[in-house]
């Protein structure tokens, strides 16, 4: 899937909604419990319960790798069924490897020739030969951590050079240099709203994927208008207030209305920037 298979299906289905399938044991409706693997019959519900609402899953691979083996045949599992029954979306693996080449290239293979992830989230901290590994695969992406919106952040991200240059800034700036807007993403926080301006001013074309919308207070309004480009250019990613909006034996309905509202306001603000 290009950059503009993605935007046909943003337009489309009227959305830039990113799920995150942060699966926990602990918090899933006690009811799935009792099934023979409760982390995908969780998965599936959520999934049936959000597709046409959505345009992409983002696993986050710390919840099922917990796990252990058991974790990793839901996460499977869970790529397979959306795979066969939606094939339309974009699955990303919240994995934020990044390695030297050697050990990069078993992480791409895992991920794109194993799973058959459409992409991989990538910490650039180790440079581009730790990250062109994930680049040689046709219609896959790598989705780099540039400004995070975790409090941590600012231990690094923010660090200048003598010319005034900020880090997350450099990791743009180079990145730009290893793949196009037709195979790279960057993560830029929700809460870092305020930066979407100046990012844009570097990667006017990329695609961002943005999570902290929703349980970690960004705001998705803030979000496109500081970050849509002419063809939306983001995916935000809601995981907490969609999936664990109810733990009851009805949650589905409370977990496809939760999307449905949040697709809502994505409408408006496509409309908004005449994207529709």
């Amino acid at each position: 899937m290009n950059a503009q298979n993605l935007f046909e299906n943003i337009k489309r289905k009227k959305s830039f909604l990113c799920v995150g399938l942060d699966t926990d044991i602990k918090k899933i409706p006690q009811h799935l419990l009792e099934t023979e693997d409760p982390m995908f019959e969780f998965n599936r519900i959520v999934v049936d319960n959000t597709q046409e609402y959505t345009v992409a899953y983002k696993p986050n691979l710390a919840f099922y790798e917990c796990m252990g083996v058991q974790g990793w045949v839901s996460l499977q599992k869970t790529v397979d069924y959306i795979r066969t029954n939606y094939p339309d979306q974009f699955i990303i693996a919240d994995a934020k490897r990044g390695d030297i080449g050697n050990t990069s290239q078993m992480y791409a293979k895992a991920f794109f020739e194993k799973m058959n992830f459409d992409a991989v989230t990538v910490a650039p901290y180790m440079g581009e030969d730790s990250v062109s590994p994930f680049l040689g695969y046709k219609d896959k992406w790598v989705i780099l951590l540039a400004l995070t919106s975790n409090k941590g952040a600012e231990d690094f991200q923010y660090f200048k050079n003598p010319e005034g240059e900020m880090l997350f800034e450099k990791v743009l700036r180079n990145s730009q240099k290893w793949a196009d807007h037709n195979s790279m993403m960057y993560v830029v926080g929700a809460t870092k709203a305020e930066k979407l301006a100046e990012i844009r001013k570097i990667v006017p074309n990329h695609f961002l994927l943005v999570p902290g919308v929703g349980a970690q207070g960004g705001s998705l309004q803030e979000v496109a208008e500081f970050g849509m480009t002419s063809t939306c250019g983001l995916l935000v990613n809601s995981s907490r207030a969609i999936i664990y909006v109810d733990t009851t034996p009805d949650f589905a309905s409370h977990v496809k209305k939760a999307a449905m509202e949040v697709r809502d306001e994505m409408e408006i603000l496509l409309k908004k920037k005449n994207l529709m």
